[in-house]
């Protein structure tokens, strides 16, 4: 039988290996409990790798990705990872992450048609009608695709905190934050929109 995609097999032996050398029980604990204090809500982007970018070690981040960070109310496979986070393992953060340069969202808006991805990101292209006036009076491409990128955070930080599942969080009295970020790649830093919702009374703020 053919060996394929050796470098990679080769690449996992040596991570696991300097994990044990530096912590011998990491991977028992890994085990034996998974208990993040945060989901992150991003987009599937090789350049955005979700723990690396926040300094976390496996188990310390729950992750759901998927093209331009999209929160869909009508999305299971979305809303079954947010029901898991809440519900289950308790999270105190849900982290929707953005980035400059989403090519998901320039492809929102782009007038090409890709097939079944077109479906997908018909909400960013709400978005953008929307906020049509507001994005045509910015100075050039660039600075537009910039503030849809910030714009569509904001509109799925608003999708998660309006979920059944936060909502019976927060009645229940269960610590729960929702938070809007956007990553940088030319910089690796990522900018706080300042748009967290910690419960319904902030919604109202951030409606359209």
């Amino acid at each position: 039988m053919p060996k394929t995609l050796d470098d990679l097999k080769a690449k996992n032996r040596a991570w696991a290996a300097g994990k044990v050398a530096v912590d011998p029980g990491f991977f028992k604990r890994l085990e034996d409990q998974q208990a993040p204090e945060y989901l992150w809500i991003g987009c599937s982007d090789s350049r955005v790798p979700a723990n690396e970018i926040v300094g976390l070690d496996p188990g310390e981040l729950f992750v759901h990705r998927n093209v331009a960070n999209l929160a869909p109310p009508q999305d299971a496979n979305y809303l079954s990872v947010l029901q898991f986070a809440v519900d289950v393992i308790k999270v105190k953060h849900i982290l929707v992450v953005g980035h400059y340069g989403c090519g998901g969202v320039a492809a929102a808006v782009d007038g090409q048609r890709r097939g079944l991805v077109d479906h997908w990101l018909h909400p960013i292209r709400e978005v953008h009608h929307e906020h049509r006036h507001e994005l045509e009076a910015l100075p050039g491409e660039k600075a537009k695709w910039d503030r849809l990128v910030e714009l569509n955070v904001i509109r799925q930080v608003r999708n998660v905190a309006s979920d059944v599942f936060v909502q019976d969080a927060w009645r229940r009295g269960q610590p729960l934050s929702v938070h809007g970020w956007v990553y940088t790649l030319g910089t690796g830093i990522v900018t706080d929109l300042d748009v967290t919702v910690m419960g319904p009374e902030d919604l109202a703020e951030y409606a359209d």
